[in-house]
């Protein structure tokens, strides 16, 4: 993604914003994975540091959620003051990236819960 600055604000403010109306308009999407820090530093021509201060404002608004070793995932779920906290989909999402099957995912449930349903 590319944004073209204004510079009324800090740059970082900016990227926070920018991906808060992308979240809001549906274009990333809850459980949707981010590019990493220094990806998205590359892509928007910016030091990786105010990528950081940027994911870390997301994240403290509750529209991010950094996963460790995993990623950055959008968990705004939609309008309002409260976005919802949705790591176990991205956590699933996730493993689904590392290349981990459905059927596995599944034989792990099974063994967590058992036959009970």
């Amino acid at each position: 993604m590319k944004f073209s600055f204004s510079g009324n604000q800090d740059i970082y403010l900016e990227i926070a914003q920018r991906y808060k109306e992308y979240i809001r308009q549906g274009i990333l999407r809850n459980g949707e994975k981010l590019p990493s820090v220094r990806q998205a530093a590359g892509e928007l021509s910016v030091n990786p540091n105010t990528v950081a201060k940027a994911y870390a404002k997301l994240e403290q608004d509750g529209y991010i959620r950094t996963l460790p070793k995993k990623g950055v995932y959008v968990t705004w779920e939609g309008e309002g003051d409260a976005p919802a906290e949705n790591a176990d989909l991205a956590q699933i999402r996730a493993m689904r990236e590392r290349g981990i099957d459905k059927q596995t995912i599944l034989l792990w449930i099974e063994e967590v819960y058992g036959n009970n349903d």
